[in-house]
This record gives C-alpha cells, structure tokens and sequence, in this order.
C-alpha cells in the first residue's frame, strides 16, 4: 500500500518477536558496519532478508519493519504458509489454539479515534463467522491490550505501531502499540485508517506476516525485497486467482487510508481458523 505522499510501511512480528510499522527502508552506512556477519548470519538463517538491517534498543530491524530480539535471533524459526496465487498469504508456526474462541481487547488510554477504530477492525473480524472472535472491553484484563506510545519520526522514520506473532502455548500475542505522535495519523487521526491499521495489528497477533513478503516493492516501492519464508514449502489454496492481489489487508505498506479483508484474505483466514 503506497501514498503518493508518504510509504507507510505496516509491521509483522512474532511471539517475542516485535513488529514495528515505519515510512521508507533507508539503511544508514555506520549502522550496517556495526553489525558483525554472525548476526547477519543468524537473520539469514531464520529466513529473512540481510538487507536494511538496523540496531535497535534490545536486537534488529530487518526489512524496515520486523523485530528481531538478539534472544530470538538464536532460535530456530519455522514458518508454514499459506499460498494465494503469485501472492503469498502466509502463517507463523504458532497460531491461536483452543479453539473456538473470543479473544477479549481492551483499549487503554488512548482517544476515540482508536477506540472507535478498534471496534471498527473487531467488526470485521466478527463478520467473518471464524472459530476466533474479538470482545472488546472496558476493564480487568484482556487477551489482547491495545495502548498508545508517542515517538516523532527519525532518521526517514516513523513508528506507526506495533504487534507480535502467537505464543508457543497458542494464545494470541497480546499487545498492540499505536503511535499517537500527530506525524504518525495527523492530529484528527481518520478512524477508518486508524481501525485498519489495527485490523493488521491484530492479524499479526492471530499469525498472519505479510501478503508481499515476497517483493515487498509490490506495495512499498522502492527496490525488491524478499522477507524471505524461513525454508519451508507453500500450501496452494485450489481456486484463487493467478494475478497480483493489490487490495490485501496484509500488505507491507499502507496507502494511509481504509482497507480491509480481499476475498482471498477471506479465503486465508478461513483456511485457519473456519
């Protein structure tokens, strides 16, 4: 997803693996020289590009938007994915388990723009009629928290949120961070913008990574990047089209305005968890 104005990338990451949503992919030079080969060796295992690689308080970014804890860098990472034609809707390891299920969110100091996109994303999920539902609610403690952080842009970037993948016990990861600094959504943010951002979040939070993971210049521009799919095979879904899909939910960039589920998100969602 891209504006004509601003790449607004959208996050992906895992259990403890942390996502963060940001503008551009610009690598600054010191930065990649202070990163020694064993990591760059360590990310390349786990399946993700060496490209663009940042140091950042606690591990890595890698491919703009992902996470990488130094912990985390030292496991072994498997990846199953789900296949959508030429694009690829693919899943962690980990996804929610015990199912059927209601997740509970609970929207924690934040204004109503999120809290009324947060019941816009939570809509639609419902209205798929999956084995996972999302509650939100107004106290005690929920499944999944959504609160705000304000932090400016920096160095080309700015941080629009954040997420992660399923637990190993199979519970969905369980915070969602939504920069409230006006250079992230503006100082009125739009809700439909601000729910779709979060209707990402939560796909991330259920086990879902990028639609584009394979060519992330599909919707960010800029030069190809392939997140790469951590060496495992494809399962194909029989029926879904052989063409580009632009409309996904999933996609690494946003456009800055609304989008929710394609029919072939449909489709990937209903793979998993129908």
């Amino acid at each position: 997803m891209k504006n004509q104005a601003l790449l607004l990338l959208i996050c992906l990451m895992a259990g403890s693996l942390i996502t963060s949503c940001r503008k551009d992919n610009k690598q600054d030079n010191n930065e990649k020289a202070a990163i020694s080969n064993d990591v760059l060796a360590q990310i390349k295992a786990k399946g993700f590009s060496t490209q663009h690689v940042h140091p950042v308080n606690g591990g890595y970014l890698v491919e703009g938007d992902i996470f990488l804890s130094t912990n985390d860098l030292s496991k072994k990472a498997t990846y199953n994915k789900v296949r959508v034609a030429k694009t690829e809707q693919y899943s962690t390891n980990n996804l929610v388990s015990a199912l059927p299920r209601t997740i509970t969110v609970r929207v924690v100091n934040l204004g109503s723009a999120f809290v009324q996109g947060t019941d816009l994303a939570i809509q639609r999920y419902n209205a798929l009629g999956l084995r996972i539902q999302f509650r939100r609610i107004t106290s005690g403690t929920a499944d999944m928290t959504i609160q705000g952080f304000n932090e400016g842009p920096s160095g080309g970037y700015i941080t629009l949120g954040s997420s992660g993948f399923p637990t190993d016990a199979g519970d969905p990861f369980n915070l969602i961070q939504m920069n409230t600094n006006p250079a992230a959504y503006g100082s009125s943010p739009n809700v439909q913008y601000v729910g779709s951002v979060i209707q990402h979040e939560m796909g991330h939070c259920i086990g879902m990574r990028h639609t584009d993971y394979m060519d992330r210049s599909y919707s960010c521009g800029g030069d190809p990047v392939d997140e790469g799919d951590g060496g495992v095979g494809a399962v194909y879904l029989p029926g879904t089209p052989s063409d580009p899909d632009p409309d996904s939910w999933m996609l690494s960039c946003s456009n800055g305005g609304n989008r929710t589920f394609n029919s072939n998100d449909i489709i990937a969602l209903n793979y998993l968890y129908q």
